[in-house]
């Protein structure tokens, strides 16, 4: 009988004060068991929010790539983040209108097709990610 795969959780956000302005990214990863794997605080100079937020799920990308090496294509994990409109974006429902998100883009669609076969990505309201926004916080903090 085939193993179930693992299942990771990881959360991500990215913020800007100002809109653009200062911006930051948070990253949480939770392995199969819940247990915190890493975290992520991060200042990215100036930015858009949904600049920061794509930022964050590339981030995160790199992060567990260094950390898991070749497992990355075993594990599922779902990505949960509390802008719809990139998670639509990255689930390929929404189309890209803001044309400084397509590099992002293709940098996260690049890393799925390398390494991340089994990944989704989930909306969540903000109160769900609290970890990962005070990580911005925490950055953006940091950087000022």
């Amino acid at each position: 009988m085939a193993k179930e795969p693992e299942r990771w959780v990881c959360y991500t956000d990215g913020g800007a004060r100002g809109n653009p302005g200062p911006a930051g990214i948070g990253v949480v990863i939770q392995n199969e068991k819940g247990e915190l794997e890493g975290e992520v605080a991060e200042h990215i100079g100036n930015a858009t929010n949904n600049f920061a937020e794509y930022a964050a799920v590339a981030r995160l990308f790199v992060v567990l790539k260094k950390a898991l090496g070749k497992r990355t294509k075993e594990i599922h994990f779902e990505v949960r983040l509390d802008s719809e409109l990139v998670q639509k974006q990255l689930s390929r429902e929404y189309q890209i209108r803001e044309a400084s998100l397509v590099p992002m883009f293709i940098e996260i669609h690049n890393a799925r097709v390398a390494d991340f076969p089994h990944v989704s990505f989930v909306h969540v309201p903000r109160e769900q990610n609290k970890h990962a926004d005070k990580l911005v916080n925490e950055a953006l903090d940091r950087a000022h």
